[in-house]
């Protein structure tokens, strides 16, 4: 389409001097206005601190390459009225995949983050063997061919997947770790287009940062409380990583003094006590031991108790349910209680399969955190139950590579 987009495509670009500093400029350009939205000559030679001249030439350069749109005249309180300028939401375009266990959900979003086209493949399962790194990049390969979006006009394609990721790496610590070359690379090849790789936890908490912050959040965590428990971080508004991007696997934490090996190997981490999965062994021993529920019968005919059985056997007055909810809720709370103390977050944003229980988990969740935490770090902490859908990973990591790709990140 572009020079600008073959600039974009590449990691590094093979221009030098003065086309070189160009496309860094217009890089910029379209950073400072993918943030601050529609900008006038004035202010991008402000902020860039860029001769008049020079950003002139370059907006219209933008502008016949379709990638920034002249907006016409903006109002002001007098003399010369200047003309604003605004990105071309056609012009480019990203994709976000997230590879979950059992389903793999799909985006397409524009330069303004808005997603315009989505879907969800139910058929999917993810397992550690080859065969399933071909499968999935089929499909990243199908989506993309048949999304309706010319291939040229995107310029980066997001993947998150369950478990420990190192996105500068492009690996998976997880799933295909017998794999040499690393899975950023094998997608690359096979579609063609600039690919980042993330944790799944991560892109989630990036999506609930920048859909739904007030314009004073600039420190949160995300607390994902689904089949395992883990934590995103943004600190200073930034995503925090720590050293390998290994940072958020707050459900290790060995909190427990019991017997139970976690799925990490080690005893009494978190996850042992509150995550999804110990909660459906916890109800399902209790069943077997003669407690009364009324998803007894489920159990008696063999089937597997999912979490979300129970969260709607809760909303059904199961008394049962809403204990063992109640318990991983506390139990939740106190290990957030230490979050509090370290981070000192404007927000807490809960979310996962047990945020549905609403009540049931968040009431003695905040109980618990206001009882062990200090109440001068707790008093200003506000929580939030997560209103974001399914796709949120998807979105999430779709932001990503689109910041990565425009100079933001």
């Amino acid at each position: 389409m572009s020079s600008l987009i073959d600039f974009f495509n590449n990691h590094q670009t093979e221009n030098k001097g003065l086309q070189q500093k160009n496309n860094i400029i217009k890089r910029n350009i379209i950073a400072y206005m993918a943030v601050n939205g529609e900008s006038t000559l004035a202010e991008l030679t402000k902020e860039l601190r860029i001769s008049v001249p020079t950003i002139t030439k370059l907006v219209q350069e933008l502008c016949d390459e379709g990638i920034v749109t002249d907006l016409g005249k903006v109002e002001t309180p007098g003399g010369r009225r200047p003309n604003v300028f605004g990105l071309t939401n056609s012009a480019i375009y990203f994709a976000g995949i997230n590879v979950g266990r059992d389903r793999m959900t799909y985006v397409i979003t524009d330069l303004q983050n808005n997603i315009i086209r989505e879907s969800v493949d139910d058929t999917f399962e993810l397992t550690d063997r080859s065969q399933c790194l071909d499968r999935i990049c089929d499909n990243i390969e199908d989506f993309i061919n048949n999304c309706g979006i010319d291939k040229g006009h995107i310029l980066g394609v997001g993947v998150c997947i369950v478990g420990r990721v190192n996105t500068q790496q492009g690996r998976s610590y997880k799933y295909f770790t017998s794999i040499e070359t690393p899975i950023r690379e094998i997608i690359e090849q096979r579609i063609g287009i600039r690919v980042l790789i993330e944790n799944d936890t991560r892109s989630r908490c990036y999506a609930e940062y920048t859909c739904g912050k007030s314009k004073d959040e600039s420190n949160v965590l995300y607390l994902h409380l689904g089949l395992g428990v883990a934590i995103g971080i943004v600190v200073g508004g930034k995503l925090f990583y720590g050293k390998n991007g290994f940072a958020g696997e707050f459900g290790h934490i060995p909190f427990f003094d019991n017997e139970k090996i976690c799925f990490c190997g080690k005893k009494g981490c978190l996850e042992t006590e509150v995550s999804g999965i110990a909660i459906e062994e916890k109800m399902s021993e209790l069943i077997r031991a003669g407690a009364n529920s009324i998803l007894r019968p489920k159990y008696e005919r063999g089937e597997t108790i999912h979490i979300n059985d129970i969260i709607a056997a809760a909303r059904n007055d199961d008394n049962l349910s809403i204990e063992l909810i109640e318990e991983a809720g506390e139990k939740i709370g106190k290990a957030v209680a230490i979050l509090i103390n370290i981070f000192n977050p404007e927000t807490v944003i809960v979310g996962g399969n047990l945020a549905s229980a609403g009540d049931y988990v968040m009431l003695p969740l905040k109980s618990a955190t206001n009882k062990y935490s200090l109440n001068l770090v707790y008093k200003d902490t506000k929580f939030r139950l997560s209103k974001m859908s399914d796709n949120a990973p998807a979105w999430g990591v779709a932001m990503l590579i689109r910041n990565q790709v425009i100079g933001l990140l």
